[in-house]
């Protein structure tokens, strides 16, 4: 059974931890810690991700189930001779909707200072061009909240080139249900999944084939899932489902996605996701996404020999100020419940 405030008090914490692509190790303990307290047992790759087992009836077959811890971000690119910091991106952030942000700059040294992102052009009373200057990363800055004048001042209180720049999601849930924030991709969709553990063993659900869930790290620069342990032979990619142009998704289905930029999925196994979600009765959309690429489509690219399919909650507004509803999310765990049972 879906419980929405345990799914949503989760989300609220994960999404609080900064995990700018790159800088996970904070939001991944969190999940560590959670699941082992769920009563799983846990390994860590190299690379960072986290992996969870859990045996099934067939112990011969193993599923995979895959969703990201990594959300967007920035980083110092350079100091400049006032003060401010340039940026580039780690991943691919909508930069207009940056200007005005609040944000931490995290130091190597674990330090934390806390700044703004603002245009070049910051004031309507001062630059003419102030309303329209194009908001890319080039025309953005970090205006930090220390009496600093120079690049030595920045120099001397510890940040560097290289600094992880991570800022505000604006968590808001309403009483009507939306959540309201950045980073829903993919955070929503990692709360559906440990949802889904926590249920499998407070029902004593045992799944039809051995499963690993894989939380990965590096989604948002293209090789989050680029490996995957050799056992397993279907991954279901759980990532956010797009709304807009001629989508049929809304902010209250679960998207199964037909074929992203890497390609189609596994027909067939689309092809049950969508009869499961039929005979449930969910609310569910099917869609091409022209622009767009998954974990499962970068294990199939790093050579995995694999069945994959991919589905998530509906989020509007993607890379930007992102929103979706309790309703996807609940529609994304009913069709995985479904999923794992078959």
């Amino acid at each position: 059974m879906f419980k929405k405030d345990g799914t949503i008090s989760f989300l609220t914490k994960l999404l609080s931890i900064n995990s700018p692509t790159g800088y996970t190790n904070n939001a991944v303990s969190f999940l560590r810690e959670t699941i082992e307290d769920i009563g799983y047992e846990t390994m860590t790759t190299p690379k960072g991700n986290l992996i969870v087992q859990v045996d099934g009836e067939n112990t011969e077959v193993t599923r995979g189930l895959s969703a990201h811890v990594d959300t967007l971000g920035l980083m110092v690119r350079s100091i400049n001779s006032d003060g401010t910091l340039s940026l580039t991106k780690l991943g691919g952030p909508l930069t207009p909707t940056l200007d005005g942000e609040y944000c931490d700059i995290i130091t190597r040294d674990d330090k934390v200072y806390t700044g703004t992102i603002l245009s070049k052009s910051p004031s309507i009373h001062v630059f003419k061009d102030a309303s329209t200057k194009e908001r890319d990363i080039d025309n953005l800055i970090v205006k930090l909240d220390e009496r600093v004048e120079s690049k030595e001042d920045v120099e001397n209180i510890g940040i560097q080139n290289g600094d992880i720049v991570a800022y505000d999601p604006k968590v808001v849930v309403t009483d009507s249900g939306f959540i309201k924030s950045r980073f829903l991709d993919d955070k929503a969709s990692v709360a559906v999944l440990v949802s889904i553990l926590k249920m499998m063993k407070q029902e004593e659900v045992t799944p039809s084939t051995n499963l690993k869930f894989i939380f990965s790290t590096y989604e948002e620069v293209g090789h989050g899932a680029a490996w995957i342990p050799e056992d397993i032979t279907e991954l279901l990619a759980v990532d956010m489902g797009c709304i807009g142009l001629d989508l049929d998704c809304t902010e209250y289905d679960v998207s199964i996605c037909a074929k992203d930029s890497s390609g189609p999925y596994d027909y067939d196994m689309t092809t049950k996701l969508m009869n499961f979600a039929k005979d449930k009765a969910l609310n569910y959309a099917v869609d091409i996404y022209p622009m767009y690429g998954s974990d499962a489509s970068a294990a199939m690219s790093g050579g995995a020999n694999i069945r994959a399919a991919l589905i998530g909650p509906g989020v509007a507004s993607s890379h930007g100020m992102e929103r979706t509803h309790i309703d996807a999310l609940e529609n994304t765990f009913e069709l995985i419940s479904e999923y794992i049972r078959n």
